[in-house]
């Protein structure tokens, strides 16, 4: 592992080739805030992907490339002079000791819970008006419900128990389906499924599990297992449009038996 000078070294190269970066290289130059906005969105869904995938020369790398795009940030904010790498670093260094006053003032908080709570009373003490107003608009709706769900239960606004989430999504589930039935009104069969999801994302959050990762896996999954279903039809010469659901479901559980 580097030093903590090794360390300072390696990130003031960073601001130097970003300063070279900026000042010589065309591309560099043409960046604003908006144009790196839907690059660094797909930076983190790479980092994301290798930390699902548990590959950790990936997860260093994508950690790399995530890291430029604040520098880069930063950059193009002292060029305005609006602020720079040290205005936001002293941002956040202040942030964190103030949200942490369990480790740098007197508050006792034992476990990760109490810590959590704290953090969103403080937020409150800062002017927001709304526990909510901390969750962004923009985040895809899953992990946004999940945030929604966490907000409102750092002040206690929160199911007791597992079991009494279990029978929300069961009562979700059955409200779903009698609309599905009823088959009627396609604007009550979206908002039950809403509902739906949106229990099955407080059980996942109950039982320790984020939904994203999880239904990410499942994708994943997912995908390797009908490329090997499609790698057998090419072996065989035969297209899965012309397989029957039988034919195609003998290569789909060798898949899933290849993953144990």
């Amino acid at each position: 592992m580097n030093s903590m000078d090794e360390k300072l070294s390696a990130f003031k190269k960073l601001l130097e080739i970003m300063d070279e970066l900026r000042a010589q290289c065309p591309w560099d130059k043409e960046q604003t805030f908006e144009s790196l906005r839907h690059l660094t969105i797909e930076e983190t869904y790479e980092l994301s992907e290798a930390v699902l995938d548990k590959d950790i020369d990936s997860i260093k790398k994508e950690l790399g490339d995530l890291m430029l795009h604040l520098v880069f940030y930063a950059k193009i904010g002292s060029e305005s002079e609006e602020f720079d790498i040290g205005d936001i670093l002293t941002y956040i260094n202040e942030k964190l000791v103030y949200r942490h006053p369990h480790i740098y003032s007197d508050v006792k908080a034992n476990d990760a819970r109490t810590v959590k709570d704290n953090w969103e009373k403080l937020k409150l003490k800062e002017g927001r008006t709304s526990v909510l107003s901390g969750v962004p608009v923009a985040l895809p709706p899953l992990v946004k419900a999940y945030r929604i769900q966490e907000k409102a239960k750092g002040v206690g606004f929160d199911w007791e128990k597992p079991e009494q989430v279990w029978d929300k999504v069961i009562e979700e589930l059955d409200e779903l389906k009698y609309e599905v039935e009823e088959g009627r009104d396609k604007d009550k069969m979206e908002h039950e499924l809403g509902d739906l999801m949106f229990a099955l994302v407080n059980y996942a959050r109950f039982i320790n599990v984020n939904p994203e990762d999880a239904l990410e896996r499942t994708n994943k999954k997912f995908i390797k297992r009908f490329q090997h279903l499609e790698s057998k039809a090419t072996e065989m010469g035969r297209s899965l449009k012309d397989m029957t659901l039988d034919e195609m479901d003998v290569f789909w559980e060798e898949a899933k038996k290849m993953e144990v």
